[in-house]
């Protein structure tokens, strides 16, 4: 598995956004993974918006290369896009698609750790959470999502966590939030189980600022989203030896 480590590169593979500041976060968590394996080859790739393509990477690769989604739902873009794009390249004999991060305790981990940047004690009763992802065609996507909240109120006293998601209608934000209060929540905290900042994000921190509610940071290229970048990574590269 070290010889694997070493040689078979880690190609990062974003979905590209219009806004900058996303694309600057995949490069950012690119590099954080490169500090904590020195000697991997890391290589940033997106799936449309930006650049360099996944097309243009994995020709770029002279052998075998990983696929590491930096994706938290396994869902269009997982499922579909990227192994479309690889198959479009015809490198799918040398080329392994990752898992994407999912919902991983590390990630939960940084999450709550968002929220506790905002002053939010985790003995605070009167708090009422709210995970807003962004969402999926995919219900069984969305139920995974769905998990995050129940694991982020792990060891807290809040008095409810929910979870909503901002590009699909089931359960609208404002709903959700109203929803919190009738629980007992006083203060209402939207914690975004996004990546990083971009124009979806921007548009829930606006609701947030009108809804008289707190919203933490995203996830951001924090170390403990490199070591689960790694980790689907070193779980792809161990399949392959074993295949």
């Amino acid at each position: 598995m070290r010889a694997a480590r070493l040689v078979t590169p880690l190609v990062l593979t974003a979905h590209g956004s219009a806004d900058p500041r996303s694309a600057a976060n995949a490069r950012a968590v690119a590099d954080q993974v490169a500090r904590l394996r020195p000697g991997l080859d890391v290589r940033v790739a997106f799936c449309e918006h930006n650049s360099p393509g996944l097309a243009d990477v994995l020709e770029s690769c002279a052998g075998e290369a990983i696929v590491t989604p930096l994706l938290l739902a396994d869902a269009y873009h997982a499922r579909v896009d990227i192994p479309n794009q690889i198959s479009a390249c015809g490198v799918s004999q040398r080329v392994r698609q990752a898992e994407v991060l999912g919902e991983d305790d590390r990630l939960v981990s940084v999450l709550r750790h968002r929220v506790a940047e905002l002053s939010v004690s985790r003995l605070d009763d009167t708090v009422g959470v709210l995970v807003v992802a962004i969402g999926s065609s995919n219900p069984a996507a969305n139920a995974r999502t769905a998990e995050v909240a129940p694991k982020v109120a792990v060891g807290t006293r809040w008095t409810a966590v929910a979870t909503a998601f901002a590009t699909r209608p089931e359960l609208p934000l404002d709903e959700a939030v109203d929803r919190l209060r009738r629980q007992g929540a006083a203060r209402v905290v939207i914690a975004p189980w996004f990546l990083a900042p971009g124009r979806i994000p921007d548009r829930v921190e606006r609701f947030a600022r009108d809804a008289d509610a707190l919203m933490a940071s995203p996830l951001g290229a924090h170390r403990l989203v490199a070591a689960t970048v790694l980790d689907r990574f070193d779980q792809a590269a161990a399949e392959r030896i074993a295949a």
